[in-house]
């Protein structure tokens, strides 16, 4: 059998990441909830096979697929930087199931102030605990800043979570059924920023289409920040928007009245269906390699690149996730 070599290149995703579909079958894989159950074993293996292929070790008695199948599995579970085995609940591929159960819960349980307050907050702690363990193997982010994030999130989620389910008393019930989705979405656009604040004071890597550095823009950094805090509520507003409306036809029927128990189930099954999807797509609504118009970058780096051998009329950078 031929050398997988010539064929496959372990820096670059295996699907054209200029169009959403490649990037979304991209991320399906990235996302795979399967990839969980893998064993240490297994992820042992795709990492020795990851590494000597790498290497340009000759590897005859694997396909271009099988290859492929290794570099996944690998990179669904070990950090891009440090190269180290990631706590599973931190791993892409546990985001699916983690988030289902928590979400489904959240919008089970919001009547209450104290049920608010504990979702919430659950939530948030596993939103820092993703943050902590896909951290930065360049620019790690501190304990303290985690926890500020932290502190903030919690407290803007939970805050305003009980100040909307105060105010939607007076409204229909279904209205209630969307104060979770409120509290993360508000959530979402305190942690990230604050998360990525290094970045916004001090910019972020751009390049030329070639990759060639250019310089650091803030301008570049906000735009990214943007497209993140964008996708991710994006990602939650299926699985928060539309279960709500099937749960209030479903609890009228008979056979929940005289099962109320099966509310929370019934909820993170829905909720878990439309991650599925959710998860993947919204991660490709941009390019990874996301990019912008000199003109649009601060006056010091528009004259910097001006003043280029060959000036270039945009710059790319590396939005995140």
């Amino acid at each position: 059998m031929p050398s997988a070599r010539s064929h496959v290149n372990l820096d670059e995703p295996k699907y054209d990441q200029s169009t959403f579909m490649g990037r979304a079958k991209h991320f399906l894989i990235t996302t795979n909830p399967l990839n969980v159950l893998a064993t240490s074993k297994q992820l042992d293996e795709a990492k020795d096979i990851v590494e000597r292929y790498r290497k340009g070790e000759d590897l005859p008695h694997l396909t271009d697929e099988q290859i492929w199948d290794a570099k996944h599995l690998y990179d669904s579970a070990f950090h891009p930087d440090t190269k180290e085995k990631m706590f599973i609940l931190g791993r892409m591929s546990a985001q699916v199931p983690c988030n289902m159960s928590i979400t489904g819960c959240m919008m089970t349980f919001y009547k209450t102030p104290r049920e608010v307050i504990f979702w919430q907050w659950f939530n948030q702690t596993f939103n820092a605990l993703v943050n902590f363990t896909n951290r930065s193997g360049e620019h790690p982010v501190s304990p303290i800043h985690l926890g500020i994030s932290y502190s903030l999130a919690t407290t803007g989620a939970v805050g305003t979570a009980l100040t909307i389910n105060k105010l939607v008393k007076r409204f229909p019930p279904i209205i209630g059924r969307f104060v979770p989705f409120t509290a993360v979405a508000a959530a979402n656009c305190i942690n990230i920023p604050c998360m990525r604040s290094r970045e916004i004071m001090h910019g972020i890597p751009i390049f030329d289409e070639n990759g060639n550095r250019v310089g650091d823009s803030t301008h570049a950094a906000r735009s990214a920040i943007g497209q993140v805090v964008f996708s991710r509520i994006m990602m939650a507003t299926p699985g928060m928007m539309i279960p709500p409306i099937i749960m209030q036809s479903l609890d009228k029927k008979p056979f929940m009245i005289a099962r109320p128990w099966l509310n929370a189930p019934i909820q993170v099954l829905l909720v878990g269906f439309f991650l599925v999807f959710a998860t993947p797509l919204c991660c490709a609504l941009f390019p990874q390699k996301s990019s912008m118009a000199v003109k649009h970058l601060e006056l010091d780096l528009q004259e910097k690149i001006s003043k280029l051998p060959h000036p270039v009329e945009r710059v790319y950078f590396n939005k995140g996730l």
